[in-house]
């Protein structure tokens, strides 16, 4: 499970280049956060039950955040 959380990083590392090079620096920072959080993660050898509770835990963080911002922050039309 541990590898996984690798993986995680990996891919998180890329979409944070990817938002750099696109002239995202917020968007890149935040997944260069993401990151340093999974690749960490990682390295603590923790058991597989804990490895789900926290990717359960991140999971409903996001969900939370991300359905905060649709419905209060974002503006209808784009502008």
């Amino acid at each position: 499970m541990d590898r996984m959380y690798r993986v995680l990083g990996f891919w998180t590392g890329i979409f944070a280049v990817m938002f750099y090079l696109g002239h995202m620096p917020q968007t890149a920072l935040l997944f260069f956060g993401q990151t340093v959080f999974f690749v960490l993660l990682s390295y603590l050898k923790l058991t597989e039950r804990m490895y789900i509770y926290i990717f359960g835990a991140y999971l409903t963080v996001f969900f939370v955040g991300f359905t905060y911002w649709t419905t209060f922050m974002m503006v209808p039309g784009g502008h």
